[in-house]
């Protein structure tokens, strides 16, 4: 398949914009017609949405793209002391469409710590508090019974994570990817140097143990966000890397257990970052998620 071109780190950051959300600097960043159909993407931990940048201008060839790097991630603000928290990230994701004047519904793809984001802002959908048109999920903790997090992030959730933090590093880093990207996939230096750039800034080793209480958030908020899944008329796909050990094919196992009609690719030989390790994947999945609901919407018209 035809390999996508990409983004590099400092054009990225030159294309981002800020606004401000409860105080704290937010990066984002919107591309594609301003009056297509808006598609949110959520990153994961610890990145930030630079982790989109293969997907970035294809996608925005069809639809209006929109990230920002959540509070504590990225180039965003990295408050400390701060209690971080999902319900207060998908707070952000709705200002954030409220900054940009978006009140249509939005179709959201997410990875990982963003999938529990996109799981909360799909219960929101379900109390009639944000209308959402899709959702996809890629890797991801959708239950907290098939997520398996690495000894890192079972350390900086122990008393020993803020020493953890502090000692975190770039060789730190590239340890922990090497065992959750695929074995035929690994992060290229280049990316390994990017992505370290992204954690690093604004000394953000500092706060990765108050992030991580996401796995708390996930366990508190499971019965709903489950519940929301189940009953949910919103379309969803999930597109998941098999060979992850932390949310690989054994949580699509899960999923399809749970979620009737359940509608999931496996990607057989990629890890917990389809996004960067098979881009080309995705995007064809994604973009044949969204035709079928396109042909399914027109045909309900015409009916």
């Amino acid at each position: 398949m035809t390999a996508l071109p990409g983004i590099a780190l400092d054009e990225w950051r030159a294309q981002g914009q800020g606004f401000t959300f409860k105080g704290h600097a937010i990066r984002y960043w919107v591309t594609g017609a301003a009056d297509a159909e808006p598609l949110l993407l959520i990153h994961g931990f610890p990145t930030a949405s630079w982790d989109w940048h293969y997907l970035w201008k294809p996608l925005a060839q069809r639809y209006r793209v929109i990230a920002c790097d959540m509070l504590g991630f990225g180039y965003s603000a990295k408050p400390r002391p701060h209690t971080y928290d999902l319900l207060e990230q998908a707070d952000l994701q709705q200002v954030l469409l409220a900054h940009l004047g978006i009140t249509e519904p939005v179709h959201v793809l997410a990875h990982d710590y963003g999938d529990s984001v996109a799981q909360e802002l799909l219960a929101r959908h379900q109390d009639g508090r944000l209308p959402l048109a899709s959702c996809v999920f890629l890797n991801g903790g959708l239950f907290p019974e098939t997520h398996h997090p690495v000894l890192t992030q079972k350390l900086l959730l122990s008393p020993l994570g803020p020493l953890l933090g502090k000692l975190f590093s770039r060789a730190k880093l590239k340890a922990n990817l090497d065992k959750v990207f695929g074995p035929h996939t690994p992060a290229s230096e280049a990316e390994l140097d990017a992505f370290w750039s992204l954690i690093a800034h604004n000394d953000g080793p500092a706060v990765m143990h108050r992030l991580i209480r996401y796995i708390l958030d996930r366990r508190v908020n499971r019965e709903r966000w489950v519940a929301a899944m189940q009953a949910t008329a919103v379309p969803l796909r999930v597109i998941d890397g098999a060979l992850d050990p932390v949310s690989g094919a054994h949580m699509v196992a899960r999923y399809r257990e749970l979620i009737a009609n359940a509608d999931t690719v496996l990607l057989e030989q990629i890890g917990h970052y389809p996004q960067t390790e098979a881009p080309a994947e995705v995007l064809e999945h994604y973009l044949q998620f969204r035709d079928r609901l396109e042909a399914k919407t027109c045909s309900d018209v015409l009916s």
